[in-house]
C-alpha cells in the first residue's frame, strides 16, 4: 500500500561526509573522489533501478557527468564546514510498476528543483524487504548554489527555508494522488501530521535504507527497532481500543470501504500477524456498522458515533423545521422590498420565491442557489424584514472571508462558526427565541459542526436560514451536511445567474455548477482564457503578468489571484509583489518574522489576516492595505507595528505589533478555499493536479467581468487532460444517503444484512438522553415527520402564486401594479391559545413509513422536475437522491416506487402538486396513487389501464407518422414500445375483452391500427400486419 515519506538533509563536511561518496553510494557506482584521492566503489550495490542527473537550462554539459559533477561541488566550497548538498528522500507508491514509479519521481523532481536552478542526481531505488515486498523509494542529491554557463555562483539561501520543504512535502503528496488517480489506483497519501489528520496514535520514524540492510544482516539497527517498536505500540493499542481506528476514518469522512480501513490498519502495526488481529479485533468491534454498497458497488461502514452524530443533526433539523412563530407579517415584507426597489434592486422569480421561503414562520428554512445568483441580496431583504419584526438577524460562515462576504453583501453582522461556538461554550452571545441565524456557504459545513449548530439553536427555538451551493467545495470534516438536510427538508433554488454580465459566460457558470465542466471549459477556451504553458513556474509568471496588465489597464476594478495550495499562493504573492515593486509602487522592505515564517512588508502591500480577532475585529481572510510600519520597543522588546487600511467601503484602520499578532501574509493571492463567498471584476486562476470540478467551479465563478485559467502542460498534458482533472467528482456522503442503513433504522432488515443492535443505538444516543433525561426515540427516523417545509410548499407556495405570477414581481407593486405582484401573504392570525400538540411535537404520532417514503420520493422527484423543466441537467446528487429515495420506498412496500413513478406521469393533479406543494400534506395523496397505480399494474382496474393503452397508443402513431423517411433512427424505438404495448394487450384477456367493448368511449375506430391489433388472433399477427401496414398514415384514431 502507499505510503508518505518525504525528508530533506543537508550532506555537510563537518560531519565528515563526502558528496563524492554520497553520490557513488546513491547510484551503486564508482567514483573518483579528487579532493580526498580515492574512489567510492559500491558497484557491487543492488536495487537501483534507474539512475540520471537532471539540469537546468543553461548548465554547462560537463556537469551532466556524476564524477564532474560533485567534485566540482567539493572544489567550490572551501570552508571545513561547509554544506555540499541537500539530499530528498521521498517513498514511491507500491501500487505502481518500475517503469511509472520512475516516471512520477523524475516529473517531480524537474517541476520541483530543476526548473528552479538546481541539479539534480536522481537516484531510484527498488529494495525489497524480508518479506518480499517492494520498498521503492528514490533518493535526490542536489546543489545548493546557482548554475550558469560558467558553473555554480553563490548559494541561494531561500532554498534553506521551512516553507520550502513544507511546500515541497505537500505538493509531493498531491502529486503521487493525482497520478494515481490518472493510472486508476485507489490509494491516496497525506503529508500531514497524524495529529492534523485526527489519528491519536504516535508517529512512526522512517526506516532508511541502511537501517534495513543492519536489520536484514542481523546486525543493530536502531531507527528500524524504533519504527517497529511504534508500529507495534500503536497496534497494541488498537488491540485494545479499535474505536481509535474507527475515529481515525471517520475524522474528515462519515463512511469508509474495507480498503480504507486496511490501508490504515497496515500503516499502524508490525507485521502480518499483528495486521490480521487488529483486522479482525476492528471489523469485529460493535462501533461498526455495515451501511450497503456505494455507486461503484464497493462496501461502505460508518461508526455509531458517527451515526449518533448525524441522528442528532437530523432530529435538531426537523425539530427545528416543525417548529413556528418566526412569521414576517405583511407589511415588514412590503416595507422591505419597497426599500429594495428604491435601492434599484430588482429581484428575480428565484429570489422572490426564496424570499417567500425563508421569512415564513416555519424554523429552518434552506436555500440552493448557483455561485453569483444573487443569494446575498435576497437575504439583505430578509434582514430588512426580520429586523423591522424585532428580530436579532446573525450571520455566520465557515472561514473570515466568507463571513465578511455575507456581511458586506446583505448587511448582516457575521462572524465565523468557530467564532459562535467558541463564545457559546463561555455562556456569551447565545441564541435566543427572538434570533434568526443565517449560515452562508452551509455546502462546507461537517455533520458534527452543523449537528452542534443546530441543537444549540434548537434549544434556544432560534430559526436557522441554511445557504449554499452543494456542488461548490465540499465540507472539510466529515459529511455532506447541507446536501442531507436539503434533501430531507426540501429548498428554495436560485438558478438565475445575476454576477457574470455576458451571456455566455452565466452559461458556463451554470455548466458548472450542474457538472458539465468541459462544456464551460471549451467557452473559456474559444475566448481565448485559458492559457497552457510549459512548466507550473511558466503558468505562473504568466498568470502574474496577465493580472499586473490588468491591474494598470483598469485600476478601478478588483482582481484576485486564486491556486488550489499554500505553496503556489506564496510563489504567485511573490512574483505580484515584485511587479509593485519594479513599478516603484511600494515602500522600503522591512523583514519580518511572523507565523508563516520570515516575510516582507512595505508600505503599499496587500495584507491578509489569518485569524480571527474580535479586538481588532479581523478575520481569518481579511484583506487590507498596509499603510504604515513602525519600530516598537527598544532591544529584545523591540517588534514592528504596522498600519492597515481594510478593504471595504468604510477604510476602517487598525494598528498592531507583530509580537501580538503575527498571523498575516501577502493578500495578492489566496486559496480556491478562502474565495468562496468571494465576487471581483476579475479572477486569475492557477489550475493544477489535485483540483476537482468543486473547486474548478468555485474558482472560475468569482468574477464579474473576466477570468484567466492558467496551467502546466507538466501537470496537465493538453486541454483533454485540464478538463479531465477538473472535472473528477469528489462529492461525499453521509450516513443518510444508503437505503439499508434507512431500512435498519426503521427496523426492516433484510435477512442477509447485519442488524444494528438495540443496544447500539441506545448507547450511541446516550448524549440525547443525557440532555433530556429520558430515553430518546428508537431509530434515527422514529417519530420524526418527514419533509414539511421544503421550499414551494405552504410557506412559500401561500406567499406566491403562480409562475407567470411571480414572473410579473419585477414589474408591479403589491398593493397597485408594481415590481412586486404576485406575491400574497397570509393572513395575520388571531392569537389564540397555543394547542397542546404544538407545545410537544415530540409527542406528535408520526406518520407511516409508506407515507413518509413517498413523500421523500416526491420531494426527490420533484427536484428532477424542476431541473428538467429550465433545460437543466439533473445534478449529481439529485439523480442519487432520487434512487435512493426510491430504494427507501421499495424496502417498505415492493414496487412502490415504480407505482409512484407511473401515478405522477399520468395523474396531472398529483403531479402539480408534487411539484408546487411537497410535504407530509401530500403524504396522502401520493400513497392514494401508489395503491391506484398498484391496482392497475396487477389487473383489478382494466378500465383504466385500457384507457391508458389507448391514450399511449395514439401518442405513439402520432410520433411515428411524423417522422421523416424509413431509415430514421427513431422509428425503430418507436415500433418497439408499440410492440410491446400490442404484447400486453394479447397476453391479457380481459384488458383485450375491456378494449374490444369499449372501443367507442377509448376513440378506437374501426380500421385503425389498434383496432387490427384487437382483431388479430394473435400478437405476432398483429404487429406484423399492422406495421406493414405503415403506421405513418391515420387510421381513424380520434384520440
Amino acid at each position: 500500500m502507499a505510503i508518505y515519506h518525504f525528508s530533506a538533509k543537508v550532506i555537510s563536511r563537518g560531519a565528515g561526509r563526502s558528496a563524492v561518496a554520497a553520490a557513488a553510494y546513491r547510484s551503486a557506482s564508482e567514483l573518483h573522489d579528487e579532493r580526498l584521492g580515492r574512489a567510492h566503489d559500491f558497484t557491487a550495490k543492488t536495487g537501483v533501478v534507474h539512475s540520471e542527473i537532471l539540469a537546468p537550462d543553461g548548465a554547462p554539459e560537463r556537469l551532466s557527468d556524476r564524477a564532474a559533477l560533485w567534485n566540482e561541488v567539493e572544489a567550490t566550497e572551501k570552508r571545513k564546514d561547509a554544506q555540499l548538498a541537500r539530499e530528498v528522500e521521498f517513498a514511491l507508491p507500491r501500487e505502481l510498476n518500475r517503469e511509472e514509479g520512475v516516471q512520477l519521481a523524475r516529473d517531480f523532481v524537474q517541476r520541483e528543483f530543476v526548473d528552479r536552478g538546481m541539479v539534480a542526481d536522481l537516484n531510484v531505488h527498488w529494495d525489497f524487504d524480508a518479506e518480499g515486498q517492494a520498498k521503492p523509494h528514490a533518493h535526490v542529491m542536489l546543489t545548493m548554489r546557482e548554475v550558469g554557463p560558467d558553473g555554480f555562483g553563490k548559494k541561494v539561501r531561500e532554498w534553506n527555508a521551512t516553507p520550502e520543504l513544507t511546500g515541497w512535502r505537500e505538493r509531493w503528496a498531491e502529486h503521487v494522488n493525482q497520478r494515481c488517480a490518472e493510472l486508476g489506483h485507489d490509494v491516496r497519501i497525506d503529508h500531514r501530521t497524524l495529529a492534523a489528520q485526527g489519528v491519536e496514535l504516535e508517529p512512526q520514524h522512517k526506516i532508511g535504507p541502511a537501517g534495513m540492510r543492519r536489520e536484514t544482516r542481523g546486525e543493530d539497527a536502531e531507527r528500524a527497532q524504533e519504527h517497529r517498536d511504534v508500529a507495534r505500540r500503536n497496534g497494541e493499542r488498537l488491540l485494545a481500543e479499535p474505536g481509535v481506528a474507527l475515529r481515525s476514518l471517520t475524522h474528515q469522512h462519515s463512511t469508509f470501504t474495507r480498503q480504507d480501513l486496511a490501508r490504515f490498519v497496515h500503516r499502524q502495526t508490525d507485521g502480518a500477524d499483528q495486521f490480521q488481529a487488529v483486522m479482525s479485533r476492528v471489523e469485529s468491534s460493535p462501533e461498526i456498522v455495515q451501511l450497503g454498497q456505494d455507486g461503484r458497488g464497493r462496501e461502505r461502514f460508518t461508526t455509531r458515533e458517527i451515526m449518533a452524530v448525524e441522528q442528532r443533526m437530523e432530529q435538531s433539523a426537523d425539530s427545528l423545521a416543525d417548529g413556528r412563530g418566526h412569521r414576517v407579517s405583511r407589511a415588514s415584507l412590503a416595507h422591505a422590498l419597497d426599500a429594495a426597489n428604491d435601492r434599484g434592486m430588482v429581484p428575480g422569480q428565484d429570489q422572490v420565491a426564496a424570499l417567500a421561503h425563508v421569512t415564513g414562520d416555519q424554523g429552518l428554512a434552506l436555500v440552493v442557489g448557483y455561485a453569483g445568483t444573487g443569494k446575498s441580496a435576497m437575504l439583505g431583504v430578509a434582514r430588512e424584514a426580520w429586523e423591522r419584526e424585532g428580530y436579532i438577524v446573525r450571520g455566520a460562515a465557515l472561514s473570515g472571508i466568507a463571513a465578511e462576504g455575507l456581511e458586506g453583501g446583505s448587511g448582516i453582522a457575521s462572524r465565523t462558526i468557530a467564532s459562535l461556538e467558541y463564545a457559546w461554550e463561555r455562556g456569551r452571545d447565545e441564541l435566543t427565541s427572538r434570533d434568526v441565524l443565517v449560515i452562508d456557504e452551509a455546502g462546507m459545513i461537517g455533520s458534527r459542526q452543523m449537528a452542534r449548530v443546530l441543537e444549540h439553536a434548537e434549544k434556544a427555538g432560534a430559526k436557522v436560514v441554511l445557504v449554499g451551493d452543494p456542488e461548490q467545495l465540499q465540507a472539510i470534516e466529515a459529511g455532506a451536511a447541507f446536501r442531507a438536510l436539503s434533501e430531507r427538508h426540501g429548498a428554495a433554488e436560485i438558478t438565475e445567474i445575476r454576477r457574470q454580465r455576458v451571456d455566455w459566460q452565466r452559461d458556463a457558470t451554470r455548466e458548472l455548477a450542474t457538472g458539465r465542466t468541459g462544456q464551460a471549459l471549451d467557452r473559456y477556451e474559444a475566448a481565448g482564457m485559458v492559457h497552457g504553458h510549459a512548466t507550473r513556474e511558466d503558468a505562473r509568471t504568466a498568470l502574474v503578468e496577465r493580472w499586473n496588465e490588468a491591474r494598470q489597464a483598469q485600476p478601478d476594478q478588483s482582481q484576485v489571484i486564486l491556486a488550489y495550495t499554500r505553496a503556489d499562493v506564496r510563489e504567485l504573492n511573490a512574483g505580484a509583489r515584485s511587479k509593485l515593486q519594479d513599478a516603484g509602487e511600494l515602500g522600503a522592505d522591512h523583514a519580518m518574522q511572523t507565523e508563516r515564517g520570515e516575510r516582507s512588508f512595505a508600505t503599499g502591500d496587500r495584507l491578509m489576516f489569518l485569524r480571527n480577532e474580535r479586538s481588532m475585529e479581523v478575520k481569518n481572510g481579511t484583506l487590507g492595505t498596509v499603510e504604515g510600519i513602525e519600530r516598537a520597543g527598544e532591544g529584545k522588546e523591540a517588534s514592528a507595528q504596522l498600519t492597515v487600511r481594510l478593504d471595504g467601503e468604510e477604510g476602517r484602520r487598525v494598528a498592531f505589533e507583530l509580537r501580538d499578532y503575527d498571523h498575516i501574509d501577502h493578500g495578492y493571492a489566496a486559496t480556491v478555499h478562502k474565495a468562496q463567498g468571494v465576487t471581483v471584476d476579475r479572477a486569475h486562476v492557477l489550475a493544477t493536479g489535485h483540483m476537482d470540478r468543486h473547486a474548478a467551479y468555485v474558482g472560475l465563478s468569482r468574477h464579474r467581468e473576466g477570468v484567466e485559467l492558467h496551467y502546466g502542460r507538466e501537470d496537465m498534458a493538453d486541454h483533454r487532460q485540464l478538463v479531465r482533472t477538473l472535472a473528477r467528482e469528489r462529492a461525499k456522503d453521509v450516513t443518510l444517503d444508503y437505503p439499508t442503513s434507512f431500512a435498519e433504522r426503521r427496523g426492516i432488515t433484510p435477512e442477509n444484512e447485519i442488524r444494528v443492535p438495540e443496544r447500539v443505538l441506545r448507547e450511541a444516543a446516550a448524549p440525547e438522553r443525557e440532555r433530556t433525561g429520558q430515553e430518546p426515540p428508537r431509530g434515527i427516523f422514529a417519530g420524526l415527520q418527514l419533509g414539511k417545509h421544503a421550499a414551494g410548499e405552504r410557506s412559500a407556495g401561500e406567499h406566491i402564486e403562480s409562475a407567470a405570477e411571480r414572473g410579473q414581481a419585477a414589474d408591479r407593486r403589491l398593493d397597485q401594479p408594481g415590481m412586486f405582484a404576485g406575491v400574497r401573504f397570509e393572513p395575520e392570525p388571531e392569537p389564540e391559545p397555543e394547542p397542546e400538540q404544538s407545545r410537544a411535537p415530540a409527542m406528535r404520532q408520526a406518520p407511516d413509513r409508506l407515507s413518509q417514503a413517498a413523500e421523500r420520493y416526491g420531494r426527490a422527484w420533484a427536484d428532477t422536475e424542476r431541473m428538467r423543466a429550465q433545460d437543466l441537467p439533473v445534478l449529481p446528487h439529485q439523480s442519487e437522491a432520487l434512487d435512493r429515495a426510491a430504494a427507501a420506498l421499495d424496502k417498505v412496500r415492493p414496487s412502490a416506487a415504480q407505482d409512484l413513478a407511473s401515478a405522477l406521469k399520468h395523474d396531472p393533479h398529483l403531479r402539480r402538486d408534487a411539484l408546487e406543494r411537497p410535504g407530509e400534506a401530500q403524504g396522502a395523496q401520493l400513497v392514494a396513487g401508489i395503491d391506484r397505480e398498484r391496482g392497475v399494474r396487477l389487473g383489478h382496474n382494466p378500465e383504466l389501464k385500457a384507457e391508458r393503452i389507448a391514450t399511449e397508443w395514439g401518442r405513439l402513431e402520432q410520433a411515428h407518422g411524423a417522422l421523416a423517411g424509413w431509415q430514421d433512427k427513431t422509428r425503430g424505438q418507436i415500433e418497439a414500445q408499440m410492440k410491446g404495448l400490442a404484447q400486453e394487450i394479447k397476453g391479457n384477456p380481459q384488458l383485450e375483452a375491456v378494449m374490444r367493448s369499449s372501443a367507442e368511449k377509448l376513440g378506437i375506430t374501426q380500421g385503425s391500427s389498434l383496432d387490427r391489433v384487437l382483431r388479430e388472433p394473435n400478437v405476432a399477427q398483429a404487429i406484423e400486419r399492422t406495421l406493414s401496414r405503415g403506421l405513418s398514415r391515420d387510421y381513424g384514431m380520434e384520440r
